[in-house]
């Protein structure tokens, strides 16, 4: 059942400016009855400044009027006649300007460090595009001799959670991640982007 905007303080206008009885405000309002009663003594909402339904359109006064002549009626929520926005699909990740530049370095980190995300998960986590990602996996980027591998978290440009998650989702799909030993060996190279070896030999064989 649909609920009027802040209950709490629809109930105490309700209570302070109608004749309406507890167990038909708080069936509007989504509230337990003694809960209206107890505003109603100055128990609780002590001090709340009452939102007149009326007012913001959830209620209009002849139906407050025709509960209040008859007890065992329930008001009806006034729904707007107004078409619904359409719901817009989240878009990619917005990057400040700052930090747009660091996106190449982030994509050379984790095709090197995960090479079990794919292409498209790289673009949500980072906010990036598949041009860019590949550009960057062929070295023919326009920056490349810059490019230095840096970790996306490090970086700001995703948390250490959405990371962990995107890697869980890689492995349910299928991913191989590095072994400890690959990673080891990974961890111990300088991180020179320009040198002719692959980031790894699953990235080699994609």
């Amino acid at each position: 059942m649909a609920l009027p905007l802040m209950p709490k303080a629809t109930a105490v206008w309700l209570v302070e400016n109608t004749s309406l009885t507890f167990e038909q405000i708080a069936a509007f309002c989504g509230l337990h009855s003694l809960e209206v009663q107890a505003i109603a003594d100055g128990e609780v909402a002590v001090g709340m400044v009452g939102l007149d339904p009326v007012a913001n359109g959830q209620l209009t006064k002849g139906e407050i009027e025709r509960c209040e002549r008859n007890q065992d009626l329930r008001l009806k929520l006034l729904v707007p006649d107004l078409p619904l926005p359409a719901a817009r699909s989240k878009g990619p990740r917005y990057t400040p300007i700052t930090k747009r530049g660091d996106k190449p370095d982030a994509i050379a980190w984790l095709l090197k460090h995960h090479p079990e995300l794919s292409d498209a998960q790289l673009c949500r986590l980072i906010g990036t595009t598949k041009p860019t990602i590949a550009s960057v996996r062929e070295r023919s980027h326009w920056n490349a001799p810059n490019i230095k591998p840096r970790n996306p978290v490090l970086l700001g440009l995703c948390t250490q959670r959405e990371l962990e998650e995107a890697l869980a989702l890689a492995v349910r799909r299928g991913g191989v991640p590095l072994t400890p030993e690959e990673r080891e060996a990974q961890d111990r190279e300088d991180g020179g982007y320009g040198d002719e070896s692959p980031y790894s030999e699953q990235e080699e064989a994609r």
